[in-house]
């Protein structure tokens, strides 16, 4: 790991001003949360590039697969990849991210391997008791699937994806909880070449369809685990703590079916608009869906240190302080990204797809904002894991997933995908919303609410500017540039954070 750079080149010292809250904690602890900051950014940074990379090469396995497969097959592997996300979630019962509060929450060396075992040997269990399961009743479950037993060794292959996977992410969260960003990438690069390979071969080669698809996507998470195993075997000796495990699961089975509800909100806006709109508006959709997913690589990466940067702060007060910093930057770049993408959204969707899906763009400001709250939402939910208090947050996600179903069913029937996008925005406003509240009064942390409200605000008043005046290729990249600049004026930059601005410049200069 590098070592953070010297304080006094990142900020100077500072004289709080009157009235300026956020000033006088920066200069109380400048040098310990540049330090935590340049961390938390760096690592996102190495995680975020990670991400890039697998869904670059994931892109290419789509002309293998849509020339190999009909659409009966695809749209098979498509629902068994949808039901492996939510059977990883109902297995896991909340342990993984138990895992994390209390790997740091532990004393000493000893106490954290207690907490690795006993989640490495819970999760074994819960995935091959799920994969007999599959394998017995896989008929069954594609009989109420598909309406057939033909696709019975589909399904056992989901549910070999199922354990894989979540063994896979219970060794690979070791690198995150010892903040060894780079090995976790190189494992995750590992694990998609192998996949994309193996994909290949099965399907273009020896023309195992889709089969072969499963197959290639649990071949590279069982060889990259194996050779975790290994190189892990001296932390997963035969031990479990069963009061460990009450304790984590207390924290961790509220998160389950907040999870299903994300899940939810997610993917019941394609649904709905399918149901009520047909496949053509769904195709539009999906084109704005996928614009707006380069925000997703944001998130991401965001979520993969998130965790472990958070945790890792002892110190309640020091905590707090650096959390309220990193809402503020966290939305700042966030919304940069978001107006960015929603003014260039028509000339993405130009050079990436032909004349009949150029609607699809109107989409983007929404489902980007939307991304945006939900970021903000990951943010505020720390707090909650710091307390051990998860047991309300099934209330907040189940009821944005029910918020969501609602604006679904009342805006989709007028207007189309449009009404869709915002129901996907309103749920995660309410469901940052519902965190923020439900956060505070576990864990209070002095947000800066005044800079918060300052770049959303002027990031929706220059998309909504752009939007009404239609304005040209390099109107939209001139709004993009001056959003900064129009902070300013808005006072939104402290005293120190102008000083570094002013050294950058003269620096590039």
């Amino acid at each position: 790991m590098n070592p953070a750079p010297p304080v006094s080149r990142i900020f100077l010292p500072l004289r709080a001003t009157r009235g300026s809250l956020a000033a006088a904690h920066f200069a109380t602890i400048g040098g310990v949360l540049a330090q935590q900051l340049w961390r938390l950014g760096k690592h996102s940074a190495i995680y975020g590039l990670g991400a890039v990379v697998s869904r670059l090469i994931g892109v290419l396995l789509l002309p293998v697969v849509t020339r190999y497969l009909d659409r009966s097959e695809l749209g098979a592997v498509d629902t068994l990849i949808a039901l492996s996300i939510v059977l990883v979630i109902v297995f896991r019962a909340g342990i993984s991210m138990a895992f994390f509060r209390f790997y740091f929450d532990a004393k000493d060396d000893a106490g954290r391997v207690t907490v690795v075992r006993t989640s490495f040997w819970f999760t074994m269990a819960a995935a091959t008791t799920g994969l007999v399961l599959g394998s017995i009743l896989a008929g069954q479950i594609s009989e109420l699937l598909f309406s057939t037993h033909a696709h019975a060794n589909l399904v056992r292959a989901a549910f070999v994806l199922v354990w894989a996977q979540m063994n896979y992410e219970q060794l690979t969260s070791l690198f995150r909880v010892e903040e060894r960003s780079v090995e976790y990438v190189i494992a995750t690069v590992a694990n998609v070449l192998i996949t994309v390979g193996s994909t290949i071969l099965l399907v273009a080669v020896w023309d195992k369809g889709a089969l072969g698809v499963l197959i290639g996507n649990f071949t590279g998470t069982l060889v990259v685990y194996l050779v975790l195993l290994g190189y892990r075997r001296y932390q997963l000796g035969l031990e479990f703590d069963r009061e460990l495990f009450r304790q984590m699961q207390r924290f961790g089975l509220p998160l389950v079916p907040s999870g299903l509800a994300l899940w939810a909100v997610d993917l019941a806006d394609r649904f709905l608009l399918l149901k009520l709109k047909g496949t053509a508006e769904v195709g539009l959709y999906s084109v704005g869906v996928r614009i707006s997913s380069a925000l997703l690589i944001l998130l991401i990466a965001f979520r993969t240190a998130w965790p472990a940067f958070a945790y890792s702060i002892d110190d309640d007060r020091e905590a707090k302080r650096a959390y309220g910093f990193v809402l503020t930057y966290v939305l700042y770049i966030c919304c940069w990204l978001s107006l960015a993408l929603s003014l260039l959204a028509p000339w993405l969707v130009r050079l990436l797809a032909t004349p009949r899906f150029y609607e699809g763009s109107r989409v983007v400001p929404l489902l980007v904002f939307g991304g945006t709250a939900f970021i903000a939402f990951n943010v505020m939910s720390i707090g909650i894991g710091r307390a051990k208090a998860t047991q309300f947050n099934w209330v907040v996600t189940g009821f944005a997933a029910a918020v969501n179903i609602v604006v679904n069913l009342a805006l989709i029937p007028p207007y189309g995908m449009m009404g869709a996008a915002t129901a996907t925005l309103v749920a995660y406003v309410v469901m940052f919303l519902g965190m923020t509240f439900r956060a505070q009064q576990v864990f209070r942390v002095p947000y800066q609410w005044r800079r918060v409200a300052l770049v959303v605000g002027a990031a929706v008043a220059l998309t909504v500017l752009g939007k009404a005046l239609d304005v040209p290729l390099a109107g939209a990249v001139a709004l993009t540039a001056v959003y900064p600049l129009i902070l300013l004026p808005l006072k939104f930059y402290l005293p120190v954070e102008l000083r570094r601005l002013r050294a950058l410049v003269t620096a590039a200069r």
